[in-house]
């Protein structure tokens, strides 16, 4: 095991993830080879109810960011051992 700070992994980390944020907001999508895409998918338009006023809201057209994990990632948890269900005790 390779010995790294932890401030600089930090920070590596959190530059990375700006990095996502910022390519995801400018409507690229993100490919990490052997491990996922990070995509932005399209929500068509539709209504929706401001429940404490009781009123239809239209809601527009917009884009949400969501994660797809590459097969190989998808893989190893299937075949992890260790990886147990949240809900079990």
């Amino acid at each position: 095991m390779v010995e790294v700070d932890k401030e600089i992994v930090g920070q590596v980390l959190e530059d990375f993830f700006n990095v996502v944020k910022d390519k995801m907001a400018e409507g690229n999508n993100i490919y990490i080879r052997r491990f996922g895409s990070f995509v932005n998918k399209k929500r068509a338009s539709k209504k929706g109810r401001d429940i404490s006023r009781g009123e239809i809201i239209p809601i527009p057209e917009h884009f949400i960011p969501s994660f797809k994990p590459s097969k190989e990632f998808v893989e190893k948890i299937k075949g992890s051992d260790k990886v147990r269900l949240i809900n079990e005790n």
